[in-house]
């Protein structure tokens, strides 16, 4: 983790009173640390099909049901491809940034439209944490398990209930687990 991004989340944290460890095990976890592809300089993002098809289901298939979890090179032509199917659903379909936030949270996080929350998002790694942050502190249940340090429950929560499942789908440790070791790591330095 760079040390511009750890003061940046002990920043924000500070205004949320949140323990920044517990955010900079979110970024870890979610991009390692990088909130813009160091290639192309393009915000990370992670493009989901399947909620694309629940937002615009009569787009026609293309480049956009194809693309490869975490491979930057293919989730930006399965994102512009449905973006140019719609850009609202495509927006919404796909999270984006260090804290790897889903885009129909927008109207949660305070943005008027999601096409604002992604602006927000491009302009700079500490609305990138501001936007974590802001996700954490609208969700009650997600704040008392980060308190309570309950991985599971905050795995559950911030990264679905199926996280288990993808885990295994994707041969990975899940995703408390990593989220646990993350926080010892930062606890311990």
């Amino acid at each position: 983790m760079t040390k511009e991004i750890i003061n940046l989340t002990k920043q924000v944290s500070s205004e949320f009173d949140f323990d920044y460890r517990v955010m900079l095990a979110f970024i870890e976890v979610e991009t390692g640390g990088k909130g813009f592809d160091p290639i192309t300089g393009k915000i990370m993002i992670q493009f989901e099909p399947a909620w694309f098809r629940k937002k615009a289901p009569y787009a026609p298939s293309g480049k956009w049901n194809l693309n490869k979890v975490e491979v930057q090179s293919k989730e930006w032509p399965a994102f512009n491809d449905a973006f140019a199917k719609d850009p609202d659903a495509a927006m919404e379909s796909t999270s984006i940034g260090l804290g790897q936030v889903m885009g129909f949270h927008y109207k949660r996080l305070g943005f008027a439209t999601v096409g604002e929350m992604w602006d927000h998002a491009k302009e700079s790694l500490e609305n990138q944490i501001w936007q974590i942050a802001k996700f954490i502190d609208t969700d009650r249940n997600l704040k008392q398990a980060i308190i309570n340090k309950d991985w599971f429950t905050i795995a559950k929560i911030y990264n679905g209930s199926g996280f288990m499942e993808i885990a295994r789908k994707y041969g990975r440790e899940p995703y408390n687990i990593s989220m646990k070791k993350a926080y010892e790591k930062y606890s311990s330095n």
